[in-house]
């Protein structure tokens, strides 16, 4: 089966910077760290997700992604496109249920790398203040409001609304039944 392998894209830069939002370089000097986690994860998990009880974690001849560079490219471009299973297992060469296990495997591995490296996202704006270095993040009073609250997660930029003002309508449950056994023939 064919499809993205990291030999063949990584000659394309420019492409490959728009597949994963890395430079070559970039991604080279993730890769020992991903592998590392990757084959953690893989010591206590299968690839179905369930707890390893046999034999270790060895990589197939015909593993659809065989080498470390091919994993990360797979999981990075998944998280830079966020394709359909079906359309990311096509363009790596593989079935949508092998796709979803590997996507499953691949996405906590990288989010412990990146935690890891001291490069995952900020969660919450005292996260992003104080990685930015700023001593606080006030911009507006709604923002004031939602940072007293511990842990805001960053799409949380909005004041909670109240109870709808539309009117609740009342149904009567016998005057469904009756209308929908009218309405069938």
């Amino acid at each position: 089966m064919g499809g993205l392998r990291y030999a063949e894209e990584s000659r394309r830069e420019r492409e490959f910077l728009d597949l994963t939002s890395l430079t070559v370089e970039e991604f080279d000097e993730l890769v020992p760290s991903f592998e590392a986690a990757f084959q953690e994860h893989m010591k206590e998990f299968r690839l179905d997700g369930k707890k390893r009880l046999g034999r270790g974690y060895t990589t197939y001849t015909n593993c659809p992604l065989p080498t470390p560079q091919d994993r990360l490219l797979f999981i990075l471009v998944y998280v830079k496109t966020n394709a359909l299973q079906v359309a990311h297992g096509r363009l790596f060469g593989l079935p949508q249920n092998k796709a979803n296990q590997w996507i499953h495997t691949l996405l906590p591995v990288l989010q412990r790398t990146l935690r890891t490296l001291g490069d995952a996202p900020a969660r919450s704006m005292e996260q992003l203040a104080e990685r930015l270095g700023e001593p606080s993040v006030q911009t507006c009073s709604v923002e004031a409001e939602v940072q007293s609250q511990e842990s805001v997660p960053l799409f949380a930029m909005m004041e909670p609304s109240d109870v709808s003002n539309a009117p609740k309508m009342r149904i009567n449950k016998k005057a469904i039944i009756a209308a929908r056994k009218n309405a069938i023939p």
